[in-house]
């Protein structure tokens, strides 16, 4: 049997209060193994028909608990009334996979409505919460997997989960601009480095890290080879010249190996994303 339920916000207290909304009712229809899986990378932009995954789930520390145990429908009470606006998010348990939808106040209808059936009728009561037609998150239990699109939007159902979504401390930005390819000028540093930039620092280092000096000069060179037009390079100290944010986007975008050729018309071309293939 499928079930809904609905958590709860409670202020003061930590733990998870969940209320039963409604039994035997299947809420979203998706087919699980049409789904392109991919592993999560902050700078992944996803295909329509893409989610992100997050494998061995009930390891990770924002798995909640309501995921570690077996589901047990008589331990959850139907929801109060007065609970009804403080639910802070939906579960659906269908067949042993769990599906989460993010509830946010633009979802309730409080309003008068006109409801088309068999016949048109006005509703007074328009006490309603909207259910989108795809969820924010699914938890594949039998492989232990969550699966979801969007890191911003399941972080408040999974706290510490945007935690993937690693950026470079002030001191980790400044070790990387003080690596011996790059020059800074015109008052470029640290304090002007942007959010998207200091993401992008914590995959180029995580890159750096693996790299061989023989294999960083191969870098500085494919990097000058695509981006002369828009970096200057030092080729004798061998050094670029940095002197904002947008330079320091494509130099990072090299160190990620994003700049390619097609082999037909040997057009250059930037990935805007990536997926390693296996």
């Amino acid at each position: 049997m499928d079930y809904l339920i609905a958590k709860v916000k409670m202020k003061g207290s930590k733990k998870e209060h969940f209320h039963k909304l409604v039994s035997d009712k299947t809420v979203y229809t998706i087919n699980i193994d049409n789904l392109q899986l991919v592993d999560y990378e902050p700078d992944h932009n996803l295909d329509e028909d893409a989610w992100f995954q997050v494998e061995n789930f009930l390891q990770q520390n924002y798995c909640i608990d309501l995921l570690k145990k077996d589901f047990v429908s008589a331990e959850y009470n139907e929801i109060p009334k007065d609970k009804f606006s403080q639910i802070a998010y939906l579960c659906a348990v269908q067949s042993d996979d769990y599906y989460f939808q993010k509830v946010t106040p633009s979802l309730y209808a409080t309003r008068k409505a006109i409801s088309f059936g068999e016949n048109v009728k006005l509703e007074e009561d328009g006490n309603r919460l909207y259910i989108n037609s795809e969820p924010d998150a699914i938890y594949l239990k039998d492989n232990d997997k969550l699966i979801f699109k969007s890191l911003a939007t399941v972080s408040s159902i999974f706290k510490g989960i945007d935690g993937l979504y690693k950026e470079a401390t002030k001191q980790e930005v400044s070790e990387f601009l003080d690596e011996s390819f790059i020059e800074l000028t015109n008052d470029y540093g640290v304090d002007k480095v942007s959010k998207p930039n200091r993401k992008r620092v914590a995959l180029a280092m995580t890159s750096l890290a693996a790299m061989s000096a023989q294999d960083q000069d191969q870098m500085l060179s494919y990097i000058h080879s695509y981006c002369d037009q828009r970096l200057t390079f030092d080729q004798a100290n061998k050094k670029f010249e940095i002197q904002n944010d947008e330079e320091l986007k494509y130099l990072l975008y090299g160190i990620e190996q994003r700049f390619y050729t097609t082999i037909l018309g040997q057009e250059k071309r930037l990935a805007n994303s990536v997926q390693t293939l296996t």
